[in-house]
């Protein structure tokens, strides 16, 4: 009899026991909330690894994640129908042969269906080898990256919250990747329908109220950071125009600061001196190596 009360006890616990670990697994962070966690700087792969593969492509994603970095960032444009394309530029001259194929200057991506842009050539500007490389479609990044260990660090130049928020959810990628734009108004509406999701509100903007901005007022403040704040944001991503005192004050605010587009080690070591959460690059290696380097000299010094 006493026996059989263990048993019958056993069994009463083991829903509980089953219940913790949900609940521990559901406690668990998802990649990107892992990243932000990280106490190292991040190494971030601007448009992929595109010192040595064309920008925006598959083959740029791959070099990226091969070279180890913690997100691969990318951009899309949306097309006529209203796809969204893995693309910089609202235009397809630069990084397409559209010109040669279809003749005419400054072709808007914005004007072609996404069957129609997918079948123009994206590498062979770059270089031969990559000749045949096509436009891949947001969807289509975003599996290769997140499938194959990546977390991607999407850049929204066109579209409207409400697709992007279906595409995030119908591949249960909220907070499994980062989402940043210059645009913090879509910023907002997007923080409105997902507030759970990791964004980054990105700048300096180039003008407000219709007025060009100086370069001290593109510089990073506690007034850009006070208005990052408001969009929903946990990352401020900006370029050259930072400071210590911006940054450490965006961190006292709870931002992490994310610094574009570094190629330089010197730079990319002052700004690591500065207390920076993540570096964009275009060539990955040279920041791991800029990180390698600057332990190597505090361990010296120590």
């Amino acid at each position: 009899m006493q026996k059989k009360s263990w048993i019958l006890a056993g069994l009463a616990v083991l829903p509980l026991m089953s219940f913790l670990a949900d609940d521990r697994a559901a406690a668990e962070p998802l990649p990107a909330e892992r990243l932000l966690q990280t106490a190292r700087p991040l190494v971030i792969g601007h448009r992929g690894y595109n010192v040595f593969a064309p920008e925006n492509t598959l083959p740029s994603f791959r070099l990226a994640m091969a070279a180890g970095v913690d997100l691969v960032e990318l951009d899309y444009q949306v097309t006529q129908d209203r796809v969204a394309i893995v693309m910089h530029d609202s235009e397809l001259d630069r990084t397409t042969d559209a010109v040669e194929r279809w003749g005419g200057k400054k072709i808007r991506l914005n004007s072609r269906t996404a069957a129609e842009v997918q079948t123009l050539d994206t590498g062979k500007w770059f270089d031969p080898k990559f000749a045949g490389t096509r436009l891949p479609r947001l969807d289509e990044a975003l599996d290769f990256i997140q499938t194959n260990g990546g977390v991607t660090l999407i850049e929204r130049k066109a579209g409207d919250p409400a697709s992007c928020e279906q595409l995030l959810r119908e591949r249960n990628l909220i907070n499994r990747v980062v989402l940043q734009s210059f645009d913090w108004a879509f910023l907002r509406d997007f923080h409105a329908r997902v507030p759970e999701q990791i964004l980054g509100a990105l700048g300096p903007p180039g003008s407000r109220g219709g007025k060009k901005l100086t370069d001290d007022e593109k510089k990073l403040s506690p007034e850009w950071i006070s208005e990052a704040k408001q969009t929903g944001a946990t990352m401020v991503g900006w370029n050259k125009f930072v400071t210590r005192e911006a940054i450490s004050h965006a961190h006292q605010q709870g931002l992490k600061v994310w610094i574009y587009t570094v190629n330089d080690i010197p730079e990319a070591t002052g700004l690591l001196e500065w207390g920076v959460d993540g570096i964009i690059t275009d060539n990955p290696s040279m920041i791991w190596r800029a990180m390698a380097l600057r332990g190597s000299q505090e361990k010296t010094s120590q």
